[in-house]
């Protein structure tokens, strides 16, 4: 009766591939643990900021809360926090603070969209191109040393004292942090990606979109949230000066009627509106730079 003979084994592979298999599980053991730990850094770094930050904010609406009531200012004038919060409420309830919002945000979001159109292809010609560099350069450094405000009474005068005024304003206001920011995005590319592009047979539109554009779009955001800011600031104070709604006029006419809590409340809606936009732009700039490693 045969039997199968099994290959003899080699006692100096087998303690070599022993050993090989332990140096791997020690050190993907580390690598697991370092991660781990990273994250757990990560995390801790987090809640620590979002701590720090929520108590700043705390503080000052403690702050707020108490100097009125306990005579530190004077609660004619800076009505407690809680009031504020009382008078929001009945906004809320009454409809009033949707119509002055909606009618707000519908210029700002309006206007602020068309400089984004108009500023960003704009501002890759200047940089680009420069014929259009040179022939658009004197007229853009005379306009953006030009206050947006300064030109709110020209506007009312030529576009009337209705939408179209503060939709323009809104557009000027917008359109040159955009500009001058996708300028200096292009401008300053890597030329070492562009001539890598350019050898590998690139076409100009291919070049824009794929190198060009994405190493500009940090650059590019910047300009963004600038002008999210000033789409807002700015209408507000256009509201002001002409408006029949809006969170300018909300102001406005609650500081003539001695509504103090209204104004303030109109105040509040403002800087959460602010907030909101600029969480939602950084939101949107990094889901356009996920390449980016920092």
């Amino acid at each position: 009766m045969s039997s199968v003979l099994s290959p003899p084994r080699n006692s100096a592979t087998d303690s070599t591939l022993a050993g090989t298999t332990a140096h791997v599980v020690a050190e993907r053991q580390p690598q697991g643990r370092r991660k781990a730990k990273d994250l757990a850094l990560k995390t801790s770094n987090l809640t620590r900021a979002l701590v720090a930050r929520s108590a700043v904010i705390l503080g000052f609406l403690a702050v707020w809360e108490f100097a009125p009531r306990t005579g530190l200012v004077d609660p004619v004038f800076l009505v407690p926090f809680s009031d504020v919060v009382t008078a929001l409420k009945n906004l809320i309830a009454s409809g009033e603070l949707s119509q002055h919002l909606s009618a707000s945000l519908s210029r700002a979001l309006f206007g602020f969209a068309i400089a984004i159109a108009v500023a960003i292809p704009l501002g890759v010609a200047v940089a680009w191109y420069k014929p259009v560099s040179n022939a658009l350069n004197p007229i853009l450094e005379l306009f953006r040393n030009t206050a947006a405000l300064a030109l709110l009474p020209v506007f009312v005068l030529l576009l009337g004292i209705g939408e179209a005024s503060k939709v323009a304003l809104v557009i000027y206001a917008c359109t040159f942090p955009i500009l001058l920011n996708t300028i200096s995005g292009v401008r300053t590319v890597d030329p070492l990606l562009i001539k890598s592009a350019t050898s590998l047979g690139f076409s100009q539109f291919q070049l824009f979109r794929k190198v060009v554009l994405p190493a500009a779009v940090p650059t590019i955001f910047t300009g963004i949230r600038l002008s999210g800011a000033a789409s807002i600031l700015v209408l507000v104070a256009a509201e002001m000066v002409g408006a029949r709604a809006g969170l300018g006029y909300l102001i406005t006419a609650s500081q003539l009627n001695f509504q103090i809590p209204n104004m303030y409340a109109g105040i509040v809606v403002i800087a959460i509106v602010g907030v909101a936009l600029n969480a939602i732009l950084v939101a949107l700039e990094r889901r356009f730079s996920r390449w980016r490693t920092t």
